[in-house]
């Protein structure tokens, strides 16, 4: 067994064909023990090479009323008032903390996404 750590596009083409490879390795065989080590090289490899970045606060507000099936209006009952709501969801007004542990509380929204700068949605 030969392993490298993966510096290039063709290194992690290399590392992705390999475990394709040995994909049905039992575990604690050589192969095994080969394929879990790709498996990590591989996951830092794509998480320096291909970030996913958080969604931006109202994206991810509009995202889980969706999930939820909320209107602006159920979101305004968790804010306390529709015009609030409405400027949080257009982006005009940041979250305050208060309305952060909110939406955390009530629509289960990870706290540091909501506590990002706040960026119009288009």
């Amino acid at each position: 067994m030969y392993i490298q750590p993966i510096h290039t596009e063709e290194d992690y083409q290399k590392a992705l064909e390999r475990i394709e490879e040995i994909f049905d390795a039992k575990p604690r065989s050589k192969e095994g023990d080969e394929l879990e080590i790709l498996g990590i090289l591989v996951d830092e490899y794509e998480k320096k090479s291909f970030p996913i970045e958080a969604p931006k606060p109202v994206e991810a507000i509009q995202f889980r009323m969706e999930q939820l099936g909320m209107e602006q209006k159920d979101l305004a009952k968790i804010l306390g008032s529709k015009s609030r709501a409405s400027e949080i969801l257009s982006g005009k007004r940041s979250l305050s903390l208060r309305q952060i542990k909110l939406l955390y509380k009530k629509l289960g929204i990870p706290a540091e996404v909501l506590i990002q700068d706040a960026e119009p949605v288009s």
